[in-house]
């Protein structure tokens, strides 16, 4: 262990860009104590203490939202900005093409993205300026529209941070934010934990009974991030001039989960816009809804996982373009043995497909409404740090491991992973 951060920091560019991540890190943690103006904190903390909805909002913006704080939107917009792209992409002309354009298409995209990105934090920040009205201090049109300015700055100053950690750091800047504030809210768990201990609520064997699944969970979640369907390819020999090209064989990597955690992230918000409407408009067929929909309760789980198998096989099939794919083997003379290259090659990899995201669509619903069942069997609750939040943990931790393991593979022929 101790060889392989030695050969880490041995390479001077690695060292450079990790110890520039960890500052971005400093000051993103800086960010969310910095209160935002006009605001009563303690009305705030009530209504984050009378119930969790918004307890997993709260973790991503690593606490910064109970303290209604400069970050408290964190980087949500951003993401909410780059999926409504990434769907439009399909049926947007113009974003298809830039799609296909390479590096300067990219761009484009990217700098769409941030006007978006701007526009719905905006939005956001009225919206819960509006919806937070008892917590502001004088709520005049000048006091939200100055809160909502500050909460957006504050969003695009996130947005900044992410991308300069991804161009001068280490890994993904805006999965790397999204890690630190879940990361963030560890030790205040485990005080949670410690004052059940100290109150009596729960015993040391609930602890251990805990800490045996948090583990189990953590195995699984690396295992099915890992797995992956390899469906061999070959290539025909090409003679151009002197040279010969193709001839080998590789494989195409079909992931067993393929969308990530946006299903959850979509699944999450169709079900939280009852309770959230319910929590501002005081009306009883609404309340009636929400009751429903109630976090935990057996009919929101099934629920929700429904929407959760529904929205894994939808994004699969928006990002995952099997018809592009096949064309593209076909172009260059690979094909698959025994399978016929064009349509049937499709139509073969839409099959397997199918079935594997099947299987990491159940892997979604199952992580997502694991810390209901822990609540359930361990009695400890108030802990968000469940399986959405682990599920992104773990993607992000293994995505930054291979980059800093290719990097020091680059350099010293031999990695820090065994």
């Amino acid at each position: 262990m101790l060889s392989a951060l030695s050969n880490i920091l041995k390479i001077t560019e690695l060292r450079q860009k990790i110890v520039f991540t960890l500052i971005m890190f400093a000051v993103f943690r800086l960010g969310t104590h910095i209160p935002v103006p006009g605001v009563n904190p303690s009305v705030i903390e009530q209504l984050f203490n009378s119930g969790n909805l918004f307890g997993l909002l709260d973790l991503f913006s690593g606490g910064a939202l109970s303290k209604f704080s400069l970050f408290a939107m964190s980087i949500t917009p951003y993401i909410n900005a780059s999926i409504i792209i990434q769907l439009l992409t399909v049926v947007v002309p113009t974003l298809e093409q830039w799609s296909k354009e390479g590096e300067e298409g990219h761009k484009k995209i990217t700098k769409t993205t941030r006007y978006l990105t701007v526009v719905l934090a905006f939005l956001q920040a009225i919206g819960m300026s509006i919806g937070l009205k008892q917590a502001i201090i004088n709520p005049s049109i000048t006091s939200i529209l100055i809160i909502a300015i500050t909460l957006t700055a504050g969003t695009v100053f996130l947005m900044w941070i992410g991308e300069q950690i991804t161009a001068h750091g280490v890994g993904n800047g805006i999965s790397l934010i999204i890690f630190a504030g879940i990361v963030a809210a560890l030790p205040q768990n485990l005080g949670t934990i410690y004052n059940y201990l100290q109150a009596g609520t729960i015993s040391y064997f609930n602890v251990l009974f805990f800490a045996i699944i948090a583990l189990a969970m953590i195995v699984f979640v690396i295992a099915i991030q890992q797995g992956q369907r390899r469906v061999p390819v070959s290539y025909a020999k090409r003679v151009v001039g002197r040279k010969t090209y193709g001839g080998q064989s590789t494989h195409i990597p079909l992931k067993v989960n393929q969308a990530g955690v946006i299903p959850i992230i979509f699944a999450s918000s169709v079900l939280m816009f009852p309770a959230t409407l319910a929590q501002f408009v005081q009306t009883p067929w609404i309340k009636t809804i929400a009751d429903y929909f109630q976090w935990g309760t057996p009919f929101q789980s099934a629920v929700y996982a429904l929407l959760i198998l529904f929205f894994t096989y939808f994004y699969t099939a928006v990002t995952f373009k099997i018809p592009d794919l096949a064309d593209n083997l076909k172009k260059y003379g690979g094909f698959i043995p025994g399978i016929r290259p064009g349509q049937a090659t499709a139509d073969y990899l839409d099959r397997i497909m199918t079935r594997i995201t099947l299987a990491g669509a159940f892997f979604l619903a199952f992580i997502a409404i694991l810390p209901t069942m822990i609540a359930g069997a361990t009695h400890i609750e108030g802990i968000h740090f469940g399986g959405t939040a682990l599920l992104i943990v773990v993607g992000v931790a293994l995505d930054t491991m291979k980059q800093i393991e290719s990097m020091v593979v680059m350099r010293h022929y031999e990695g820090f992973m065994k």
